[in-house]
């Protein structure tokens, strides 16, 4: 049988990949929802394509807009975020794809949880934001979180028929972005056009300003914390180059797994949608002889400070890493701009994760109160 699946941020970069794979397996599965936050003029062309039961855009100002333009079609249209977290509950759906971006997808996600539905993750920031509470809600629910970020879809394909095998290590290969191995000196002058020049991969703007601070990588080891059941000294970033191998599983005997191929992210999406089984692709196959060397190099924490933040804020648990995600999205949107440089990013991250309120057991609502406290101190240093 189909599989009915609601996509959550559907004019992103993976929200349209996942589009691409629903479309070239028409019989897996119907889209039942898709959302989006402001790119309207895309959720109407996928909305008219897909013809799913639901569109939500969460811009309100934007709904007589979408509203019209879909007034032929039996489609309903709701808008705001309130409405994205409750048509994730509709009885209809078997899985959600959380591909919006940041902090946003992170109560959508909870109300899919509470309504017993499966997850495709894509969505990082939830789990560095509240992984605690996910993972609670996740099991009291009996529901499933299916990784979608290539890393962490390497580590679960590689733990596969492994499940009952202890971890000694996970290895998160990182590409070192456009800036691996320069110096500070020459960050200082970064701008966000060269930020955005990424060698491997084809990401939203948000996500790839976050490979190039390494961030990106920071944020992906709080989240295989808490998918894998992990500590962070079990976790380590390894820069290689070519995205090949997107992650290693290293057993307590020694020997290691790895998942190798193209980077191309439908791959990772397929996965999560079809587990336990995978279809055939038409995806390049990777060729062994166009990649006579893989390399691998330490990471560069020093010059790099976003991944050594990330991992300080991992390690210290509570509303630390929710700080960090808060003043990362308001920096990374002001570098976007070019009203911040891209070194002074790191700085006011660390201030405020010294200077916003730490809570060791934290609530929803202290996250959210965290959330806005964050913002506003981060804000406040621009």
């Amino acid at each position: 049988m189909s599989k009915h699946i609601a996509i959550l941020g559907s004019t992103g970069s993976i929200g349209t990949q996942t589009l691409e794979v629903v479309e070239a397996n028409p019989d897996e599965f119907v889209v039942d929802v898709l959302t989006a936050n402001k790119n309207i003029e895309l959720l109407i062309q996928q909305a008219k394509k897909f013809h799913p039961d639901v569109v939500v855009i969460a811009c309100e100002d934007k709904y007589a807009e979408l509203s019209e333009a879909l007034k032929d079609e039996p489609i309903k249209v709701y808008a705001g975020m309130d409405a994205i977290a409750q048509v994730v509950q509709m009885s209809s759906i078997d899985v959600v794809v959380t591909a919006m971006v940041g902090y946003s997808g992170l109560l959508p996600t909870i109300k899919a949880i509470e309504a017993k539905k499966n997850i495709a993750l894509a969505n990082k920031e939830t789990l560095v934001v509240a992984g605690e509470i996910i993972q609670k809600l996740a099991l009291e629910n009996g529901v499933n979180i299916y990784p979608v970020d290539s890393e962490h879809s390497a580590i679960f394909q590689c733990l596969s028929g492994e499940f009952d095998n202890s971890i000694e290590k996970i290895y998160l290969t990182a590409s070192g972005g456009p800036f691996r191995g320069k110096d500070k000196k020459f960050l200082e002058n970064v701008t966000s056009k060269q930020a955005l020049n990424h060698p491997n991969w084809d990401m939203g703007a948000k996500i790839t300003i976050d490979s190039a601070s390494m961030m990106n990588k920071g944020f992906e080891a709080i989240e295989a914390k808490w998918l894998f059941d992990l500590k962070s000294s079990q976790i380590d970033v390894i820069v290689h180059p070519q995205s090949i191998v997107h992650s290693i599983v290293q057993f307590e005997d020694g020997s290691m797994k790895a998942q190798m191929g193209l980077p191309d992210m439908k791959l990772p999406i397929q996965f999560a949608l079809t587990y336990p089984n995978r279809l055939k692709t038409d995806f390049p196959r990777f060729n062994f002889l166009d990649y006579p060397n893989l390399s691998f190099e330490s990471a560069d924490s020093k010059n790099f400070k976003n991944l050594d933040l990330a991992f300080q804020a991992m390690e210290k648990g509570g509303n630390l890493p929710c700080i960090v995600n808060a003043a990362n999205e308001i920096v990374v949107e002001a570098f976007l701009k070019d009203e911040v440089g891209f070194l002074r990013m790191s700085d006011i991250i660390e201030n405020c994760m010294h200077k916003t309120g730490f809570i060791k057991n934290p609530t929803y609502e202290d996250y959210v109160l965290t959330d806005m406290e964050a913002r506003k101190m981060a804000l406040s240093m621009l």
